[in-house]
């Protein structure tokens, strides 16, 4: 592994679910170098304070950017809600790009008449989703939904267990029947769509990884920071528990298939 981050695009997420977003960027961009870290020791950020969530995000931020990277995505929507204009105002030498639940290309999609957003408690009870919603959701019908221990479980693996289908039915299972369509709010969940699935019956599914890296991408251009290797990049893992397990975990998870 290198020494330093220079030239390294940073990818951070509270735990696995960035990895999620992760592998839309490297889809987009092969060529480039980047560095995923997972702050799994404090995951999930969901259900924590918004202080407590910028304190944990900048603290694992910041040193990641000392050692020389090029732009950062914040792959974690509850980060990226409480945290991304402390990080913008802090690290304005570099991109810092954000993830947000799909809302917008769900309500223009002329197929869906009744979505259901979910999402971590605290993502939904944010300004930045309360204005999403504000503008894409009043003219459809918008279920918001949160869901409460979910991508804690989700951090754990083992994800046909019989206790995340015993929450999936929980969390959703009510509503089943009654929504078309899906905003995966949290970066976690593209993980589980099939799961989703099994508790919802056929609906389709709309997360911002994609969106994400088409903004990585575009930022990278206007910044003049593309890589002009030839050759494929690095993918490196790190984690705040610091374990060659988390870490086979996170490679786990990287070669799962996300979409449908």
């Amino acid at each position: 592994m290198t020494e330093d981050f220079k030239g390294y695009i940073g990818v951070f997420d509270s735990g696995v679910g960035g990895i999620s977003v992760l592998k839309d960027c490297t889809a987009l961009l092969p060529n480039e170098n980047f560095v995923f870290f997972g702050d799994s020791a404090h995951a999930p950020y969901g259900e924590r304070t918004v202080e407590e969530v910028q304190q944990l995000t900048m603290n694992m931020i910041r040193p990641m950017v000392e050692r020389g990277l090029k732009a950062v995505v914040i792959a974690c929507n509850t980060a990226t809600s409480a945290a991304i204009n402390l990080l913008r105002e802090t690290f304005t030498e570099i991109p810092v790009i954000g993830v947000e639940p799909a809302l917008k290309p769900a309500t223009e999609d002329d197929r869906n008449e009744h979505i259901m957003v979910i999402a971590t408690p605290v993502t939904l009870k944010l300004e930045k989703f309360q204005k999403l919603e504000r503008t894409y959701g009043k003219d459809a019908d918008v279920t918001a939904v949160p869901c409460p221990g979910l991508a804690g479980r989700i951090e754990k693996g083992c994800l046909d267990a019989p206790d995340l289908k015993e929450l999936m039915q929980e969390l959703l299972g009510p509503y089943r029947g009654k929504v078309d369509s899906v905003v995966l709010g949290c970066t976690h969940y593209p993980f589980v769509r099939r799961q989703i699935r099994e508790a919802l019956g056929d609906v389709r599914f709309y997360d911002g990884g994609e969106g994400t890296a088409r903004e990585l991408k575009r930022k990278l251009e206007e910044y003049g920071l593309r890589s002009d290797s030839a050759g494929e990049g690095e993918v490196v893992f790190l984690s705040s528990k610091e374990t060659a397990e988390e870490i086979a975990l996170y490679r786990t998870f990287y070669r799962m298939d996300t979409r449908e």
